[in-house]
């Protein structure tokens, strides 16, 4: 490191979790981001900040005056504008340092799996539930940690998948692919912070997961009731059944 990313990032470094060999580990990591909308703009935003080398996001949508209530990565300026050139844009100017790939598509198929076998972690921060499913399959995979997020109404939930490790499940093992929709902010509304709290906790998980400092929410599912502010916890044990991660070695 320079003497100009020792100062950047000199209040991280200072944490004894961290320190000089977590910093590196940071600007050497790659993280895949799925979805630049309420999720993936704090979670992409906090991950930049704290020097994480290359980010890649994808999102096949443009920013939508509706969208600027909760998806900070964008302002009213880049109405119009493809949500991953808004994002780069957002990104460089928080840390001109970080690398960030910007693809307008929907992440899917071969290239999904290539992606996700390039990257050292992978972010949900998508909104639908088949894409859901299938960064979930390439994760287990590829045996990359995947960290899913999910934010509607006041509510909010956020856990870590680490296939292969931890007897973890994934994230089939929580949710029955039946081909049933799941229900999304654009049907039913959502309050503009709980989708930051998420992202963030997001970015919090992928960089305890990189530097190997704490416990991650592996096995965990955390649950946010902003009404009333009240957090709940769940165990989540892998199913020997399930038809993703059923055959999977786990240590």
């Amino acid at each position: 490191m320079n003497d100009e990313q020792l100062l950047r990032y000199s209040r991280q470094i200072m944490l004894p979790q961290v320190d000089i060999a977590g910093q590196q580990k940071l600007l050497s990591a790659s993280v895949l981001i799925v979805g630049a909308g309420g999720l993936g703009s704090p979670a992409a935003m906090y991950l930049a900040a704290a020097g994480v080398g290359k980010l890649v996001v994808y999102d096949d949508d443009q920013v939508d005056l509706s969208n600027l209530q909760r998806q900070i990565a964008h302002d009213t300026a880049d109405i119009g504008l493809d949500k991953v050139i808004s994002t780069r844009a957002t990104l460089k100017k928080i840390n001109p340092g970080v690398s960030v790939e910007a693809h307008k598509a929907k992440l899917a198929g071969d290239t999904l799996t290539r992606e996700v076998a390039e990257a050292d972690l992978v972010l949900d921060c998508s909104d639908n539930f088949p894409t859901r499913f299938e960064i979930n399959r390439a994760c287990v995979t590829a045996g990359k940690p995947l960290v899913s997020g999910a934010a509607i109404r006041f509510e909010g939930q956020i856990s870590v998948f680490t296939p292969g490790r931890d007897d973890s499940p994934c994230y089939n093992c929580l949710y029955q692919n039946d081909g049933e929709e799941l229900q999304n902010c654009a049907r039913n509304g959502v309050i503009a912070p709980i989708t930051g709290i998420v992202g963030s906790m997001q970015a919090l998980e992928a960089i305890k997961l990189l530097v190997g400092c704490g416990k991650p929410l592996t096995g965990r599912l955390l649950l946010l009731d902003g009404l009333t502010m009240e957090w709940h916890g769940m165990r989540l044990k892998r199913n020997p059944a399930c038809p993703t991660c059923g055959s999977v070695s786990h240590r």
